[in-house]
């Protein structure tokens, strides 16, 4: 049967048990334990027949919810939760589990720690690792198959450990997402540029433009490859790149030449094989054909490819045997016959006993970007950095790009630009569509001490690049050459610190999720835990900054707060601010100042999905909670329209929540209009502006 057809057919009949579980009273809690198996049961039948993972996911939240005594449905929330989006919400139902029964799991304070991990919360991911840690020593013949490994636990701890540096120190980077015309709800990944960075090629999983309108087994769209043309410096819509490359299933992109000629693929053929593509005079594409067997091995995957900018060197990952462990990067140099010879291993000063993938090789020909699970990373895949020798034909020691480039989660596939200043690559970040986003990475020019860094200057020079015995070969690449400028100020600037307090409606201390971003740029500002609800920022600027403080603590309202930062002086500054967080119950109310429509429509601006975002982040942690979603205009307009579009507005938070994945029954969309104005219209700054806005009350939930 057409699987979008019986996907119906069995999302109709969820619906209908589900329905009818929040049609009940609160009932007994007799009710509660029968509704909870019944979740249990069709979770089961959802995996059985490939539903989404997220939906699966969601009825274990429910028969949690339902039961919260049933052990079994908070771990598999938990579990399912790492498995999927999300990851740092797992903790509340690992919590949950450790309460109820300590022995259930025998690594369930283990898997505390993964949640915490996974939500930026250190120190408190380090004290259930180590207290899992002695319990492995102390009963060290434990062998059930719940068991985690002595030597992974301490590798998680070495990534605590390293994240905690990482945080207080964040390499300067702008993190912005690229935008509508490239991101969707589904997920999107992979992008690479040419060298004038004018075309955009990238994977995604969306359904719209589609080639096949079925659905892979996990009910999600397959894979096809997209492109973006960059206009007048904006990014056009993406299209589907078409026939030739993308098949009716999977299609992968993972590396387009420099000058935008050969475009090479990823396919599932002999365990997985990388293709080639040349794009013709015309701007279409030749039907794709596999690389060597120097390149593809039989019977190994072959995942990841870079081509030098002179295209005489490649650049690949693959799991063949031989390797130092895992996923390892080779290389291999074209000879005089315009042939790929014999690929070899970089060696172990690129690979380690992890994973290692994802190479991109710079356009100055030396420098390797790559992503490896090991070395001193937060977590996951990080993203490295290795320049090469060709004087001793040796490659540097890797160095970690740091957060916020970097998370506890998977960072891989980036690629930089000719002029160095920017790279793309794709992550899940707070202010994302949907699932995966592609985010473009500026770096950012001036030090933290307002000292002018290096310029660049292009020269062409000769460069060797590692042949069979890792050193001989030489091409002509162009390499940056570093010219030094004279600092524009002598003083060094002390940061200034930013001390804030989260306290609860009793004005107790309380840890929450924290963080301090640039309102112009991203910038992510140094973060350190200071005590229970106390943290410390640093920020460094000699200009005085807007910047956007975040607050969420489960149970209560999330705030974003704009915060003005002093300019940095020769003498340390430190300033102040206490946050009230509002608790959680029938009656809350809040407005979403941060939420952004185009002009006289109900279309999100890209600076409103981070607010959307927490919004959504909040139901999902308090899965009872009803909310009404109101619309509210100043009184410039008729009053018809001005409640038509409010109502419009109101529709819009609403429709993407659901998108999100929220049930459309907890939430209720009204329009008012200009019916309950905050402040007076007679006034745009101080009046209408405020009276423009979405807010969300709470109407139910337990």
């Amino acid at each position: 049967m057409y699987k979008g057809l019986r996907f119906l057919f069995f999302s109709a009949f969820v619906l209908g048990i589900v329905t009818n579980g929040f049609s009940q009273d609160e009932g007994t809690e007799e009710d509660g334990k029968t509704q909870a198996v019944e979740y249990l049961q069709l979770a089961e039948l959802m995996m059985e027949s490939a539903q989404p993972m997220v939906d699966v996911r969601d009825l274990y939240v429910l028969a949690a919810e339902a039961d919260p005594t049933n052990i079994k449905a908070n771990f598999l929330a938990g579990d399912f939760h790492l498995k999927t989006i999300g990851k740092d919400r797992a903790v509340k139902y690992f919590l949950k589990v450790l309460e109820l029964d300590p022995e259930y799991r025998f690594d369930i304070t283990y898997w505390i720690g993964r949640g915490y991990q996974y939500g930026m919360d250190f120190d408190k991911a380090l004290s259930y690792y180590n207290r899992y840690k002695a319990k492995l020593i102390e009963r060290e013949g434990y062998r059930g198959r719940d068991r985690t490994d002595l030597s992974e636990v301490e590798r998680r701890i070495y990534e605590c450990e390293n994240a905690r540096e990482f945080v207080a120190n964040p390499s300067h980077y702008s993190i912005v997402n690229v935008g509508n015309a490239i991101n969707t709800e589904y997920e999107e990944y992979a992008p690479v540029l040419n060298e004038d960075e004018t075309i955009m090629i990238f994977t995604t999983r969306r359904r719209e433009g589609n080639l096949n309108q079925n659905v892979f087994k996990d009910n999600k769209p397959y894979e096809d490859i997209f492109i973006s043309k960059k206009e007048n410096g904006v990014w056009s819509p993406a299209q589907n790149i078409g026939e030739v490359v993308n098949t009716p299933f999977h299609d992968s992109n993972l590396a387009l030449s420099a000058d935008g000629s050969l475009l090479f693929l990823y396919k599932d053929d002999n365990n997985g094989d990388i293709y080639v593509s040349e794009r013709k005079s015309d701007g279409t594409w030749t039907f794709p054909h596999p690389m060597s067997e120097n390149i593809n091995s039989a019977g190994f995957k072959e995942s990841s490819i870079s081509i030098s900018p002179d295209q005489q060197v490649l650049f690949f990952a693959s799991d063949r045997p031989g390797g130092y462990g895992g996923i390892d990067i080779y290389y291999s140099i074209k000879d005089k016959a315009g042939e790929w010879t014999r690929s070899k291993n970089l060696g172990p000063a690129i690979n380690t006993p992890f994973d290692d993938d994802g190479p991109f090789i710079d356009y100055d020909g030396k420098t390797l970007y790559f992503s490896s699970q090991g070395r001193k990373g937060m977590g996951g895949h990080d993203i490295f950095k290795s320049e090469y020798d060709s004087a001793s034909g040796k490659w540097s020691e890797p160095e970690n790009l740091g957060f916020p480039i970097n998370t506890p989660d998977d960072d891989i596939y980036f690629v930089s630009t000719k002029d160095g200043k920017r790279g793309y690559y794709a992550s899940v970040r707070e202010d994302g569509f949907g699932y995966t986003d592609i985010y473009m990475v500026t770096i950012l020019q001036e030090d933290e001490l307002g000292n002018t860094v290096a310029s660049k200057k292009v020269e062409k020079e000769e460069t060797k690049e590692p042949d069979d015995n890792g050193k001989d070969k030489i091409s002509k690449v162009e390499t940056e050459k570093q010219t030094e400028k004279i600092p524009e100020t002598k003083v060094e600037l002390q940061p200034v610190t930013i001390v804030v307090t989260v306290l609860d409606e009793n004005k107790q201390p309380v840890d929450a999720r924290i963080s301090m971003k640039g309102r112009e740029n991203n910038l992510v500002a140094g973060k350190a835990n200071k005590g229970t609800g106390v943290y410390e920022f640093k920020v460094t600027s000699p200009e005085s900054k807007a910047y956007r403080l975040s607050v969420e603590k489960d149970g209560y309202v999330f705030q974003n707060l704009d915060v003005t930062v002093k300019a940095a002086t020769g003498e340390p500054q430190e300033m102040t601010r206490t946050v009230n967080l509002q608790k959680l119950r029938i009656g809350t109310r809040s407005v979403l100042r941060n939420i952004y429509f185009n002009f006289d429509k109900a279309t999100f601006k890209d600076a409103s999905y981070n607010e959307l975002n927490k919004l959504e982040s909040m139901m999902a942690q308090n899965p009872g909670m009803e909310i009404e979603i109101s619309g509210h205009t100043d009184n410039i307009g008729g009053k018809y329209y001005n409640k038509t579009l409010s109502q419009r507005r109101a529709n819009a938070v609403k429709d993407y929540l659901v998108q999100k994945g929220i049930d459309s029954r907890r939430i209720k969309a009204v329009g008012y209009g200009e019916e309950r104005p905050l402040a007076s219209n007679d006034d745009e700054k101080e009046g209408r502006e405020l009276n423009r806005r979405v807010e969300f009350k709470v109407i139910g939930g337990k």
